[in-house]
C-alpha cells in the first residue's frame, strides 16, 4: 500500500521539479543577458549543449527500433526547430530583456489556448459550442487574452511583497511603457510560434514515432538556425562566443543540459504515466516560482496590472484544460460504451445458443 502511494507521488514530485528547473531558466537568462551576452548566442549554446546530451542519449536508446530517416522527417524536423526552437526562442528572450522574467513567464500560460486556436485552424479540433466543455474553452481563450492585453496596456501600483534592492532594480524601473509595449509583443508572438510547434510536433510524432531520436534531431536542426542567425546579426565577434566560468556558462549548461535534455526526459515520463493534461496542470507554478526568485534575486517589481493579467490567464488556462479534459473523458466512455456493446451477447446470439 504505501509503495503504492508512493509510486503516484513520484509524477507530481517529478512535474514540481520540473517546473522549478523551468522557472531557473527565465532567471539565468536574465541574469546572462543583463551581463552583456548576445541573446542569439545565447540560444545558440543552448541547442548546442542540448544536442550534445540527447545525441547519444537517443543513439543508445532507440538505436535497435529507429527507422531511416525520409526526406519528409527531415524537413518536418527543420521546421519543428524553427518554430519550437531557434525562432520562438529568440523571440522569447527578446521579449523578456525589453520586460521582466515574471512578466515573460506570465505570457507562456497563454499557449494553450493559442494551441486551441491554432487546432480549429487546421482542424485538429472542433468546437462544440452548444456543450458545456466547448464553451469554457472558448471562455477560456478570451480570459487568456484579456489576460494578455492587461498585461500590455495596464501596469497599476507596486504590489512588491518585500522591498529588495539590487543593480537591476534602476534598469527595470526606468524601462519606457514603448519597451514594455514591444517586449509583450515580443513574448505573445512566441507564445503563437511555440503553439504552431506544438501543432507541427503532432505530426512529426506520427511520422517518426521515437521521441529522443526526433528531439535530438530538431535540437540539431535549432542549433545549425539559431548559430546562423546570430551569425547574420552582427554576432561574428569571437570574444561574443566566448565562455567563461561566469553566469554566461551557466546559464548555457543549465538551460541546454539541464533544462532542454534532463527535465525534457522526466517530463517525457511524466506524461506517459499521467497524460499530456496531467502535466500542462504545473505551468502556473512555474509562475509562481520566477515572481518570487525574481523579485529576491533580481529586484524584480510586482505591479497590480501583471498581477491581475497573470490571474486571468490561469483561469484561462484551466478553463482550456478542463473543457479539453472533459471531452477526452465523454469520448473515452463513449468508446467504452461501444467496447461493452460489441461484447455483450445480442438477441441473435441468445436465439443461437442450444437449449
Amino acid at each position: 500500500m504505501g509503495g503504492g502511494g508512493d509510486d503516484a507521488g513520484k509524477p507530481v514530485a517529478a512535474m514540481v521539479v520540473v517546473q522549478v528547473v523551468f522557472a531557473g531558466v527565465n532567471i539565468v537568462y536574465k541574469l546572462a543577458v543583463s551581463d552583456g551576452m548576445d541573446m542569439r548566442v545565447l540560444v545558440a549554446y543552448r541547442y548546442l549543449f542540448a544536442s550534445a546530451f540527447l545525441a547519444p542519449l537517443a543513439y543508445f536508446i532507440e538505436r535497435r527500433n529507429r527507422t531511416k530517416l525520409t526526406w519528409r522527417v527531415v524537413v518536418l524536423s527543420f521546421i519543428c526547430g524553427l518554430t519550437g526552437g531557434s525562432l520562438a526562442q529568440n523571440l522569447y528572450i527578446s521579449g523578456l530583456k525589453l520586460t521582466s522574467a515574471t512578466f515573460a513567464t506570465a505570457t507562456t500560460n497563454l499557449i494553450p489556448a493559442v494551441t486551441f486556436l491554432l487546432a480549429l485552424i487546421f482542424r485538429y479540433e472542433r468546437l462544440a459550442i452548444r456543450t458545456f466543455s466547448g464553451q469554457a474553452k472558448l471562455a477560456g481563450t478570451f480570459l487568456g487574452v484579456a489576460g494578455a492585453m492587461l498585461l500590455t496596456l495596464y501596469k497599476g501600483a507596486d504590489i512588491t511583497p518585500w522591498h529588495s534592492r539590487s543593480r537591476h532594480h534602476a534598469a527595470e524601473a526606468e524601462a519606457e511603457a514603448t519597451n514594455r509595449a514591444m517586449g509583450s509583443l515580443l513574448c505573445i508572438s512566441s507564445c503563437f510560434i511555440y503553439a504552431l510547434w506544438l501543432i507541427l510536433q503532432a505530426k512529426l510524432s506520427k511520422e517518426y514515432p521515437f521521441h529522443y531520436s526526433s528531439t535530438a534531431i530538431m535540437c540539431v536542426m535549432s542549433t545549425l538556425q539559431s548559430v546562423a542567425l546570430a551569425l547574420c546579426y552582427d554576432s561574428r565577434d569571437v570574444a561574443r562566443w566566448r565562455l567563461g566560468l561566469d553566469v554566461r556558462l551557466l546559464s548555457v549548461v543549465y538551460s541546454g543540459v539541464l533544462a532542454s535534455g534532463v527535465m525534457l526526459v522526466v517530463l517525457s515520463w511524466c506524461v506517459k504515466r499521467r497524460g499530456p493534461l496531467f502535466a500542462s496542470v504545473f505551468n502556473p507554478l512555474m509562475l509562481l516560482v520566477v515572481a518570487v526568485l525574481s523579485s529576491l534575486l533580481l529586484g524584480e517589481r510586482l505591479h497590480l496590472g501583471s498581477a491581475l493579467g497573470a490571474v486571468l490567464i490561469v483561469m484561462g488556462l484551466y478553463a482550456v484544460l478542463w473543457g479539453k479534459g472533459r471531452e477526452t473523458n465523454k469520448v473515452a466512455d463513449e468508446d467504452a460504451k461501444v467496447v461493452v456493446g460489441d461484447l455483450l451477447p445480442t438477441t441473435a446470439d441468445h436465439q443461437q445458443q442450444p437449449e
